[in-house]
């Protein structure tokens, strides 16, 4: 297939004119270099995406640079044999839109040490609607599952739920067999989050406890939001459970004492899915692709952009009016 001299990316600079983002034209030369040429069929936006693309966060570590950690498309060059012209394949994270140009061009070149061939199971348009939101929940799982957490120890927290990662949390668990919780400061969302996947919501005072330990009611969690309602999560989990720390929505922060790990033997998990191993990456899309393939991704894919849409997703997610997954189509 011929890749045109030129075509629209959503590049993101920072220079003596200032920090800005937006569409231009660009080359399949101005790109990162790679082994992997796609033709882009969609990106999603995370939060990440918007703090890169307005600049409220320091993602981007070098300039000038294409936004969207995410990006699915069919495979138009490659020089590594293990990929086809044709071939449907992703990638989520590994440097995009952070020392790599990212998903929010027609066309993306990409490193094949990190391509992944879209499992069966999966269309282009279902592995973008999870990206790195659905990534992130499977593999928060993952480690969870390592580490012996079964639906019997009880049922698992998921804060900030209505977010990307918390409403595909809430579907993936509940799919896998647990039962799940969500929490959550959008009381009018509780109909959208039982229809996902929730057995109960309830509200951010679950988990406004300043106590170092309380009575054990949650099998573990995802926490998404950090500060004072991870240390409350942590304080509310039953022996041995565990607790998959994956997001700041709120701070940084974490006040916490070591009673639940002394005394209840509560395991603290960080997931960084950003620079997953590969084989782990693989064993990850496997689960979405098939046994924790969440049922609703329909529902949960709340919003459909183009390219020039992006700044006003941006501004409404980092003012937390985000609710579920916006995927991007950009092919």
């Amino acid at each position: 297939m011929t890749i045109p001299t030129s075509f629209n990316a959503f590049r993101i600079h920072n220079d003596d004119a200032g920090y800005r983002s937006g569409i231009e034209a660009v080359s399949v030369d101005d790109l990162a270099p790679g082994e992997v040429v796609i033709r882009t069929a969609y990106s999603s936006v995370n939060f990440k995406d918007a703090l890169a693309g307005t600049g409220q966060g320091k993602i981007l570590r070098r300039f000038p640079l294409v936004g969207g950690i995410d990006v699915a498309g069919h495979v138009v060059a490659s020089t590594d044999p293990a990929f086809r012209e044709g071939d449907e394949v992703l990638v989520t994270g590994c440097g995009l839109s952070e020392t790599r140009d990212g998903g929010y061009s027609q066309y993306a070149r990409l490193e094949s040490k990190w391509v992944i061939a879209l499992p069966k199971g999966l269309s282009l348009r279902e592995s973008m609607i999870l990206g790195t939101a659905g990534f992130t929940a499977a593999l928060a799982l993952l480690r969870m599952t390592e580490n012996r957490q079964t639906p019997e120890l009880g049922p698992l927290a998921v804060t900030g739920a209505s977010g990307g990662v918390g409403s595909l949390a809430l579907d993936i668990f509940s799919r896998a067999g647990y039962q799940v919780h969500a929490i959550s400061g959008k009381a009018e969302q509780s109909d959208y989050l039982k229809e996902i996947g929730a057995s109960e919501v309830l509200g951010r005072d679950a988990l406004a406890t300043t106590r170092p330990m309380e009575t054990a009611r949650f099998g573990g969690g995802l926490d998404n939001v950090g500060g004072p309602m991870l240390t409350s999560l942590l304080a509310q989990t039953v022996p041995y459970g565990n607790v998959a720390s994956a997001g700041l929505a709120a701070t940084a922060e974490l006040d916490a004492t070591v009673m639940p790990f002394i005394i209840r033997g509560v395991s603290l998990l960080g997931v960084a899915s950003a620079g997953t191993a590969r084989d782990i990456r693989q064993a990850v899309w496997q689960h979405l692709a098939s046994d924790w393939k969440p049922r609703h991704l329909k529902r949960i894919c709340t919003r459909e952009v183009r390219l020039e849409q992006l700044p006003e997703v941006f501004a409404t997610m980092l003012a937390g009016g985000s609710l579920g997954r916006t995927l991007v189509a950009v092919g």
